[in-house]
């Protein structure tokens, strides 16, 4: 199970860590990836947190939907909802976005149950979020808790899948290639 270390800006903000402090953290606990999400920053501001990151960390950086500024980092993550902000065919958003940030680059996007796992296998993608796993601290919305689903859902997708929402460090699962860790690393 690798690590991939969500870098939530209102989580940092909430909890008083800074960015410095959440990387090293990461580090210590050996993170392939760092996503950075900020959904309430302009464009500027999240451009200069990707670049203090980089500055701090030699892994992979993928940035929340932010893909205009995919040149600083590896790669995008993109929720369901925000797919369809581009396209309300989410295939077609896929599509859209791929031809943006290139081939060279990661796109990850989130699924939340069997459906959309099978429709994410049709798409050119690098990997899927799957979840949520239980309640989380960043989205206190969730209506679609998988549990113990979430390992068998897994089973269907042909790309790696990284666990979303709520996932600890402890947490085992036999089909997933990333733990995705947010406040649990801070915590």
């Amino acid at each position: 199970m690798q690590l991939y270390a969500l870098c939530d800006q209102y989580m940092l903000d909430e909890k008083k860590i800074s960015l410095k402090a959440f990387i090293d953290i990461a580090k210590k606990n050996n993170a392939q990836v760092i996503q950075y999400r900020n959904k309430n920053a302009d464009i500027a501001f999240i451009k200069e947190q990707l670049i203090a990151i980089r500055k701090e960390y030699d892994g992979f950086l993928i940035v929340n939907d932010a893909y205009e500024l995919v040149e600083f980092c590896d790669g995008v993550h993109v929720g369901q909802e925000d797919l369809k902000s581009i396209d309300e065919d989410v295939a077609k958003a896929v599509k859209i976005l791929r031809s943006v940030i290139k081939e060279d680059k990661i796109l990850g996007i989130s699924t939340h149950n069997e459906i959309e796992v099978l429709q994410a296998n049709e798409m050119d993608l690098n990997y899927i979020g799957l979840g949520a796993y239980r309640p989380t601290f960043t989205k206190k919305d969730i209506s679609n808790i998988l549990g113990n689903k979430l390992d068998a859902i897994a089973t269907k997708s042909k790309h790696p899948v990284a666990a979303i929402g709520g996932v600890k460090l402890e947490d085992k699962f036999a089909h997933v290639t990333y733990n995705v860790i947010g406040s649990g690393l801070i915590l």
